[in-house]
């Protein structure tokens, strides 16, 4: 079974995972509750003859699906949570399948059954010519949240992998070489003194005030960072009613940065903001980390591989009724400053030549991921295909729409192509590729040991 008759087999079979992408697209749920798409995943890989183990790290959506043995163990990581608020038929107009419903504005649905339709039909070339090694493919939830694979990675599941390969719906057929952010999610609770707001002002102590004195000390805060440095809150609870002092008050933070080390520096001068604020309203405040994902830490080797092999993928054009589509949902938003796509400056709108600008390597860029902290355990490599029309961002109705249509699956395909010839070539370890790219991680690591920024769930 060569190469082309791995992609061959991928031809035949792909309106089945078509279908698994629709149908968790039709399905969506939240952070930590994607029962639907986590079990309907498992079940396939099952019966396809994978070994499942479920749950992963106390999470009841996250599993690992094996097969094979020995070395080199190659990962494939999948992701299927939905964003809340993003329900959105599959239409040029703004139309929600559930008022106020969640909705696929990240493209999980997609993300995910990539990677299944990978290490399926990698299953299938490894038992024809009974090849050694062990691939996986690794179901985390909770992506949106930054979290899952942080959990995950607390169990361990990622200490014995050679590389990790992985995907993104984007706009383009591209390299990821570039690092998305580290990010820490923070909320700070502070806590006073109730009393009549009217009658016994002087009796009160507001939490709510701690809370605003804190985000207005913070604001003063985003002078003093590196450009590049993101901080943004919403204030979770204000207090039940005007005429009552407020007893606790929350706010919610994220501080992105180019490194770990850079967010935890930024963490602490918040944190002392916060404490004078709560000095200055005499009131008190605790702190609870929801999330602290890592810096995504690119591999040239690992990406090198992946892009020839998409150059391998069968690259599918567009239709006539796909691009209209693509052109009526563009006129919804306003794209006279966005024609690139991850530093790519293209010419349409549904793009299908291969991009891979090396002058952005190492680049950081604004986003934050949870597939950071897996970058920092094993090599990675990523990329990104046309899953939407260029001007669409993520996190928008917009997107939701393009990743349920058959512009979304085109790119979900092409994805699967790319680490299913790419996991094959590195089970074969064609040129050393896994000790070149170890010997890189090793290089940018600089022998920092990846801890994990949050326990258990």
């Amino acid at each position: 079974m060569s190469k082309a008759d791995l992609l061959q087999w991928m031809e035949q079979n792909e309106e089945m995972f078509t279908e698994m992408a629709q149908d968790i697209w039709d399905n969506p749920q939240l952070a930590f509750e994607e029962e639907y798409a986590s079990q309907l995943q498992m079940k396939t890989l099952e019966q396809a003859g994978f070994r499942v183990q479920n749950p992963v790290g106390d999470i009841d959506t996250a599993f690992v699906a094996e097969y094979g043995s020995g070395k080199p163990i190659i990962g494939v990581l999948g992701e299927f949570d939905a964003l809340p608020g993003l329900s959105q038929q599959a239409a040029v107009t703004q139309e929600e399948v559930v008022p106020g419903g969640p909705g696929h504005g990240c493209g999980h649905n997609l993300l995910g059954t990539a990677g299944v339709e990978a290490v399926t039909a990698l299953k299938e070339k490894m038992t024809q010519e009974d090849l050694s090694g062990t691939i996986r493919y690794y179901g985390c939830p909770a992506e949106e949240v930054l979290s899952g694979k942080t959990y995950m990675a607390n169990a361990g599941v990622f200490d014995d992998l050679n590389c990790a390969l992985t995907w993104h719906p984007g706009n383009s057929n591209t390299v990821m070489n570039m690092r998305m952010q580290a990010m820490v999610s923070i909320k700070f609770h502070f806590k006073g003194i109730t009393a009549h707001a009217a009658a016994a002002p002087h009796a009160g102590r507001s939490a709510l005030d701690g809370v605003e004195l804190m985000n207005v000390g913070t604001n003063y805060l985003r002078e003093h960072v590196k450009d590049g440095t993101r901080i943004h809150y919403v204030i979770e609870n204000g207090g039940l009613a005007p005429n009552i002092v407020p007893e606790a008050s929350s706010v919610w933070y994220y501080i992105r940065a180019e490194s770990k080390n850079q967010v935890e520096d930024i963490l602490k001068r918040v944190k002392k903001v916060a404490e004078g604020a709560a000095l200055m309203t005499e009131t008190e405040v605790e702190h609870e980390i929801t999330a602290f994902p890592y810096d995504t830490l690119p591999n040239d080797h690992l990406n090198e591989i992946m892009y020839r092999n998409m150059g391998e993928s069968d690259v599918a054009d567009f239709t006539k009724e796909e691009q209209t589509f693509a052109e009526k949902l563009v006129q919804t938003i306003n794209t006279q400053n966005d024609r690139g796509t991850f530093g790519n400056e293209v010419d349409r709108l549904l793009p299908v030549d291969l991009y891979y600008d090396k002058q952005l390597a190492g680049k950081s860029i604004q986003g934050s991921t949870d597939v950071g902290d897996v970058s920092w355990i094993a090599p990675m490599g990523m990329i990104s295909t046309t899953c939407a029309p260029v001007g669409v961002q993520l996190h928008s109705w917009q997107a939701t729409a393009s990743f349920g249509s058959s512009i979304g699956y085109k790119g979900m395909h092409l994805a699967a192509k790319t680490m299913s010839l790419t996991a094959y070539d590195l089970l074969l370890n064609r040129d050393h590729v896994l000790e070149k790219a170890k010997e890189e991680f090793n290089e940018r690591t600089k022998g920092e040991t990846y801890t994990a920024g949050i326990a258990s769930k």
